[in-house]
């Protein structure tokens, strides 16, 4: 999932914001190279987790993924307690929720779900919430006319179509030759066919 259409897609909805919304790769990194001011959002990508194949003769696996929202809400002067930023915390959660719960982030996904908030830092001028959320997609396609997504499918896409199939026949019983075996199939093709496929 690419972190870009989550940014774009909060600095539209969420309007308590102001477009201070932006992504990265983790926490750390983005506070200390992007410095918003007022309320802030910043996206990241957190996880990722792959369920076993749910068939035998291709790959299908539901990947789950993923992604918090890190909201800074500025500290007022002499409010230690945060009680002002308590105040704030329900307000952003729902705005976020409204934004992001049911949004697929691309086609190919389901819809974004909640999973829950933790507090990261509060300090004497911020104090940093996580809003979790996630949601999944199938990796290995559902048609033919896909683009491959698995090296299977790769490698099935680089065969020659199928055009006919020759088909020899060994009986097992009673066309078989004693004298080559006691039972059938005695080795012997006693019959056989061509079937062309239509294009």
């Amino acid at each position: 999932m690419k972190v870009t259409p989550l940014v774009m897609h909060l600095r539209a909805h969420c309007p308590g914001f102001t477009n201070a919304v932006t992504g990265g790769i983790d926490w750390e990194s983005i506070e200390k190279s992007s410095k918003l001011s007022g309320l802030a959002a910043y996206v990241v990508l957190t996880d990722e987790r792959a369920d076993p194949s749910e068939a035998q003769n291709v790959i299908l696996q539901d990947v789950t993924e993923e992604f918090d929202v890190c909201v800074v809400f500025p500290q007022r002067a002499g409010d230690e307690r945060g009680l002002a930023v308590g105040d704030q915390v329900d307000a952003v959660r729902k705005e976020l929720c409204r934004a992001l719960v049911g949004f697929k982030p691309e086609p190919e996904y389901d819809p974004v779900e909640y999973v829950g908030r933790e507090m990261l830092l509060n300090s004497r001028d911020k104090a940093v919430y996580r809003f979790s959320f996630v949601t999944a997609f199938q990796l290995g396609r559902n048609r033919v006319s896909d683009p491959a997504e698995t090296w299977h499918e790769y490698e099935l896409d680089g065969l020659p179509p199928l055009e006919g199939m020759n088909i020899n026949m060994d009986f097992i019983d009673p066309i078989f030759d004693k004298n080559l075996s006691l039972t059938g199939p005695d080795g012997r093709i006693e019959f056989q066919a061509r079937e062309d496929l239509q294009k």
